[in-house]
């Protein structure tokens, strides 16, 4: 007996389960074209709209000899993509996936006249081909696709920046040792725009934190790119301290709607400064014994600043002791407590959208040997939260999962059991009767019938 028949022998194999009312329970894994990802439909509808996986595709030069290919780029992409999307992380998963009927179909194939999809091995080296020039193209096609998910010119948007640690996997190119974590890491920068939480892009970093001269480099590409197409939008960039450079304010001084509130990285001439909100609010919680919190704003010019900036200190005295707090802005016209309070702390859905794509997405299975090939890696799971967050806010806007975690529309929504049937004329996909989310999920088809209609 061949190994095949001896693996399908198993397969068919049924288990005895517990009985119910005197009727015992066989279980089998016989199925046929049962998906567990049905809801990846409604991630395919949002790519039609917006088509960043082909516009992803196009940014590469496929080198392969086209007598030898089973797989084009678009689809090699899609697989893994929407393979990311409902939570499978790992290349590897695209072996026990391969045959999955509507991961087929999210890739533009059919069910069963098409063949499987790719495996782990073809993957793989799919992900080990990326070039450096192409992956440029990739970070500006992700900033074109930002722009073009608005309509009209927006009168302001927030570039917020920041990094995150992904632990190394092991004798990686690039990894560095991080005294802060502990670990051999890559310290990728995410940028996102913070009214909207849309991903603007993402890029891989070794192990160190950013320098400040070299994220502003990064963030003026990325202004002079969206210059082009709104020549008229207020752009604020805003991060923690150590994204604060004199760069960056010689760049907001000569060049008209650019603004910044970044962190401020404390110091003695600073505490100086703010002595008397310092020794006010002590002596208040001192007499009241009530948490204080003051606020206080003057003009400061470190001696390797070209120009002067506005430094905001927050004092805050409880029964923890006292906590002092520094931002720098160009922003003269706002009250402190306002440009800390709204403008400055509203950065914290940072962290939430970096757990999003982190945590949620397993963007931190930056576990190949080339630098390039994490980078490529990055990417795709970064156009995974870009489809997941443009279902979420457009086509489930005013739903209870409006404002939920992907981890929460993964399990709730993506992962629908699907009967799929490719029949003569059509293909056909059955939903259980009883899911309990069947109102919303259908009510989202009909969004994408009407927009094709």
């Amino acid at each position: 007996m061949s190994k095949d028949i001896k693996k399908e022998n198993t397969t068919q194999a049924s288990l005895e389960l517990f009985s119910v009312k005197d009727k015992p329970i066989e279980l089998k894994y016989s199925g046929e074209k049962i998906s567990t990802d049905g809801g990846l439909l409604l991630l395919k509808e949002v790519d039609n709209q917006i088509n960043i996986i082909k516009e992803f595709a196009d940014c590469i030069d496929d080198q392969r000899d086209l007598r030898y290919i089973d797989y084009s780029l678009q689809e090699l992409l899609s697989q893994r993509i929407y393979q990311i999307a409902a939570g499978y992380e790992d290349a590897l998963d695209c072996n026990a996936l391969k045959e999955d009927a509507i991961l087929k179909l999210c890739a533009d194939r059919l069910p069963e006249k098409d063949g499987s999809l790719s495996s782990q091995s073809t993957m793989s080296r799919f992900e080990n081909s990326a070039r450096r020039g192409e992956l440029y193209k990739i970070a500006e096609m992700f900033v074109n696709q930002f722009i073009k998910s608005y309509t009209d010119e927006p009168p302001v948007i927030i570039l917020d920046a920041d990094d995150t640690n992904h632990n190394a996997y092991g004798a990686q190119l690039q990894i560095e040792f991080n005294n802060y974590y502990g670990e051999y890491v890559f310290m990728p920068l995410h940028i996102y725009e913070g009214l909207s939480g849309k991903l603007i892009t993402t890029i891989l970093k070794p192990g160190r934190r950013s320098k400040s001269v070299n994220v502003f480099a990064i963030l003026k590409r990325i202004i002079e790119l969206l210059r082009k197409h709104w020549p008229n939008t207020k752009i604020i960039l805003r991060g923690d301290s150590h994204f604060h450079c004199p760069e960056l304010t010689s760049y907001s001084k000569s060049n008209s709607n650019i603004s910044f509130i970044t962190g401020l990285t404390g110091n003695k001439k600073l505490n100086e400064l703010s002595t008397t909100t310092i020794e006010s609010a002590k002596r208040e919680y001192k007499q009241y014994n009530k948490p204080v919190k003051r606020y206080h704003s003057f003009m400061y010019k470190a001696q390797s600043w070209e120009h002067e900036e506005r430094v905001i200190v927050k004092v805050e005295v409880n029964e923890k002791g006292t906590n002092i707090r520094y931002i720098a802005t160009d922003n003269v016209d706002y009250r402190a407590k306002g440009i800390y309070e709204v403008g400055y702390c509203q950065r914290g859905s940072m962290e939430l959208r970096i757990k999003e794509h982190k945590t949620y997405l397993k963007s931190d299975r930056t576990s190949c040997h080339r630098f390039e090939a994490n980078q490529f890696r990055l990417f795709m799971h970064s156009v995974a939260y870009v489809l997941m967050h443009t279902m979420q806010k457009e086509v489930l806007k005013g739903t209870e999962f409006a404002n939920s975690t992907m981890k929460t529309l993964q399990l709730k929504l993506l992962k629908t059991a699907a009967r799929v049937k490719e029949l003569k004329t059509k293909i056909k996909i059955e939903f259980p009767r009883t899911f309990p989310l069947r109102s919303i999920q259908t009510n989202a088809f009909q969004i994408f019938e009407t927009v094709r209609c």
